[in-house]
């Protein structure tokens, strides 16, 4: 919902603060006084191209600026999120903000939430938070995605579109993967090709646990006369049995400190660490034994081992990845060679499977369908009913729903849908986005919002002029229209007729007054006594008689 607009330096606005709450809020004033700027501004703000005329004379530049409630706006506050351009504002709860300046020289800037947005995504936010009738380029109603989507709302038909636009998703996912098989045309080349890698990846051990311990070996044997005789001298100097060693050294120590101990107790303890050593040295000296054992100078073992490392490296080439890679590589050719031989088997099962979702398409779009035609039926008896009421008698709408032009299967169902009108008797229904008059337009939108009953998701309606060419009971029903329809939306309506304001529940005026030879509007919400006197000069003009005012006060009093 609007709930604030501000406007500073705007035509021939210096500054305007307005407040908007729910319901009908009904604009009105004197011819020229600039009371469409408001919807101008909106427009503006909605992401409509502007130039420098819109920058008040004088001033270097002019800033509008708009704030949004989006309780009641979950595809705004949706597409806010997924642009990242959320926020929140007093008690977590969610707000919108956006800003637009235009300069002088005809440029101009937009933020959301104080962040810059192209007039693009201005335009995809507006949509989602505003619907202008007056005006052709606003209004959604004019497109024929939004005419489904009203029309299905109408219907209820949110529960008949899930199941078509999950079978179409299934169609075309099933599809790109049939496109992709065929795509790659006779593989029997590629399938020998990979059946040759595959083999003679398979005839090496690749696991990156083989490969360490293969490394490990060619170390090992590479470097094994060294190793042999390093073992040989440690074993000699630690245990050997000519000439002094560790071991002897050790039990030598040890007898000298044990024959003097008892004069110092601590020898005790350096007698067990001591004999703790000797236990280590005999364990090096087992293992130093054992690995000594192990080694072996043998030419031919160390042949075959740089043999492997060398088919494992030429290998790694080939497929350039680092030789620890080449399992990954195995399974993967082995994977495509896998797919490759069932390529045949996967198109017929393919086949069969778009031919099932087509099918589950078909039944779900038919039984859309005819929910469609019935609310179509419904909902043009309605809107003709209504339209008739608001001054167009003779006038006919129909919803004219035809078959899509393409048979493959779409998300929205199987039908097109026109909003078509006959304005006036005799005439040959036309497309509504075709109907040339601003003032038959918004009344024919305002008949499909009454008869839809605000069951578009957009919170906030606009209406500009939509009483121009009507006047007497009609306005009065026009008026009666508006408010009920301000019961489960905010609506706006600039108006100058008295029997369209007295319905609202809130009423600003614009007035315009030249000041040091320079003309500026003002606007100004109005209080009881004030309302009466607005509607008395809409009703009487220039003189305000008695009778006028008494008429006044009773368009209000019929409100209650």
């Amino acid at each position: 919902m609007l709930a604030h607009l501000s406007l500073k330096q705007f035509a021939v606005v210096t500054a305007a603060e307005l407040s908007f709450g729910p319901g009908l809020t009904v604009i009105s004033g004197e011819t020229g006084a600039g009371k469409s700027l408001l919807v101008d501004a909106l427009g503006l703000l909605s992401g409509l191209r502007a130039d420098s005329g819109v920058v008040r004379h004088g001033a270097d530049r002019a800033e509008l600026v708009a704030d949004f409630t989006l309780d009641d706006a979950p595809l705004a506050t949706a597409w806010l999120a997924e642009n990242e351009l959320d926020e929140t504002g007093d008690g977590d709860a969610p707000i919108c903000q956006i800003r637009r300046v235009i300069r002088a020289d005809g440029g101009s800037r937009a933020w959301v939430n104080g962040r810059p947005v192209t007039l693009s995504q201005l335009g995809e936010l507006a949509s989602r938070l505003v619907e202008i009738h007056g005006q052709h380029e606003h209004q959604a109603l004019l497109t024929r995605a939004s005419q489904l989507d009203l029309l299905d709302a109408y219907g209820r038909h949110e529960a008949a579109r899930e199941p078509v636009a999950q079978a179409a998703r299934a169609w075309s996912a099933l599809l790109r993967e049939r496109d992709g098989l065929v795509a790659q045309g006779d593989v029997s080349d590629r399938i020998g090709w990979l059946e040759h890698q595959h083999a003679e990846l398979e005839r090496e051990a690749l696991e990156p646990e083989a490969i360490a311990k293969l490394n490990a070996d060619h170390r090992r044997h590479a470097h094994a006369a060294g190793l042999i005789a390093a073992c040989e001298g440690a074993f000699a100097r630690i245990g050997g049995d000519e000439g002094p060693s560790l071991t002897r050294t050790l039990q030598q120590v040890r007898g000298d400190l044990q024959r003097v101990a008892e004069h110092e107790p601590r020898l005790a303890e350096v007698d067990a660490m001591l004999d703790n050593a000797a236990i280590q040295v005999d364990e090096a000296l087992s293992l130093l034994d054992r690995v000594r054992d192990d080694l072996d100078l043998d030419p031919a073992e160390f042949e075959r081992i740089e043999a492997r490392l060398g088919r494992l490296h030429e290998l790694a080439r080939k497929h350039r990845v680092a030789p620890e890679q080449l399992a990954a590589t195995r399974d993967g050719v082995g994977a495509e060679l896998e797919q490759l031989r069932g390529a045949g088997e996967r198109l017929d099962a393919l086949d069969a499977e778009i031919g099932a979702a087509r099918k589950r398409w078909r039944q779900a779009a038919d039984a859309l369908g005819r929910a469609r035609r019935d609310a179509a039926a419904s909902l043009s008896a309605r809107t003709t009913e209504l339209i008739g009421e608001l001054g167009m008698g003779g006038g006919r709408f129909a919803v004219e729903i035809e078959p899509q032009e393409d048979d493959r299967p779409d998300p929205n169902g199987a039908e097109r849908v026109e909003f078509m009108v006959a304005a006036n008797p005799g005439q040959p229904p036309r497309p509504l986005r075709k109907v040339a008059s601003g003032g038959e337009l918004s009344r024919i939108s305002l008949a499909i919002e009454v008869a839809a009953f605000g069951l578009d998701a957009v919170p906030t309606m606009v209406f500009d002029e939509v009483d121009t060419g009507i006047g007497g009971a009609v306005a009065e029903i026009v008026g009666q229209k508006l408010r009920a329809l301000g019961g489960s939306r905010q609506v706006l309506c600039v108006t100058h007729l008295a029997q369209v304001a007295a319905q609202g529940h809130a009423h600003y005026r614009v007035a315009k007054a030249a000041s040091e030879g320079v003309t500026q509007s003002a606007v100004q919400v109005l209080a009881s006594k004030q309302r009466e006197e607005e509607l008395a000069r809409m009703l009487g003009g220039v003189e305000l008689t008695k009778e006028v005012r008494a008429a006044a006060r009773r368009l209000l009093a019929d409100v209650g």
